[in-house]
């Protein structure tokens, strides 16, 4: 049976920490490094449902992508507008669960993130979008560069992608010319458009990421290729998850730990529901007009991402 720290030290190897940004807070946060552990839930967001999840399968250790102290703290109080973050620890170490964060470190691994983002919308990477200067082999980074198997459009592709990722209640946005041919694809999971130089450089023909804002996504396109796909947040980074945790197996089969890994499928995307609009372009409609039924997101007890 390993430790607490017998895992870290497993996992660092996976996505060594000084890998990570240097405003980024990643590492254990809590628990007890000479801990047993026999099962571990991977996650991305270190939230109170999810902390719940995991004390509910008995789970000795937590790995989130997102930190849960990401600016630090000077209190883990319960209480206040922060006061879940702090019902998050208490509820942690009063059951004996440790978290672990690998966030930027995990970004920029091999493989990483965006690695498990193009698995998931069956893409064959090429290499890093944006290069780790110090990976002489030249495979780490933020970001991808991918080929598809066969050209497509840019429509058919944006329905590749929607079907490869988790279910959201926004879906996926489409900035380009639907019939456009794809060939060549970056990826990035997590909020992407600060890649938009090295996206252009690249020279591909979408860019796949979350978090696309209405200027730098309309001056991209404005500037030519790439189209644009955005997806949520929490949808591009869920498949690592299930990549972290097939490492993880791999590494307890190769040592012969008794270790059982479980990836969480509820869905902390904040986004809960989808109006669509419904007037015409330049016409909104009179105030208090009743607005169709919104379509609604999977909710956080349901298996929020169908294969």
């Amino acid at each position: 049976m390993p430790t607490v720290s017998d895992v870290i030290a497993a996992l660092d190897a996976l996505w060594p920490p000084e890998l990570a940004e240097s405003w980024d807070a990643v590492g254990l946060v809590c628990g007890d490094p000479a801990a047993e552990v026999s099962r571990v839930l991977f996650a991305v967001d270190p939230v109170p449902e999810v902390a719940d999840e995991a004390v509910r399968i008995g789970a000795d250790l937590l790995v989130t992508h997102h930190p849960l102290y990401l600016r630090g703290t000077t209190t883990v109080a319960p209480v206040g507008p922060a006061g879940f973050k702090g019902r998050v620890v208490h509820q942690l170490i009063r059951n004996d669960v440790a978290l672990l964060v690998a966030h930027t470190n995990a970004d920029r691994a091999d493989p990483g993130v965006s690695d498990a983002l193009a698995a998931a919308v069956d893409l064959r990477v090429t290499g890093p979008l944006v290069p780790d200067p110090t990976d002489p082999a030249g495979r780490r980074g933020l970001g991808r560069i991918c080929e598809l198997d066969a050209p497509t459009t840019l429509a058919e592709f944006a329905a590749r992608a929607a079907h490869g990722l988790p279910r959201t209640a926004a879906g996926l946005r489409v900035a380009g010319d639907p019939d456009a041919p794809v060939r060549t694809v970056a990826v990035c999971g997590g909020s992407g458009d600060s890649l938009f130089a090295d996206v252009r450089a690249a020279g591909v023909d979408v860019f796949l990421t979350a978090d696309l804002r209405h200027h730098p996504a309309s001056e991209a396109l404005l500037a030519g290729r790439p189209a644009l796909v955005d997806a949520a947040h929490w949808a591009t980074e869920w498949p690592w998850c299930e990549q972290a945790a097939g490492q993880l197996d791999e590494i307890s089969d190769r040592h012969g730990w008794a270790l059982r890994t479980h990836v969480s499928r509820t869905v902390t995307d904040p986004w809960t529901a989808h109006a669509p609009s419904t007037s015409p372009a330049g016409h909104p409609a009179p105030a208090g007009t009743p607005s169709p039924g919104a379509s609604r997101a999977p909710s956080p007890s349901s298996p929020g991402a169908p294969r």
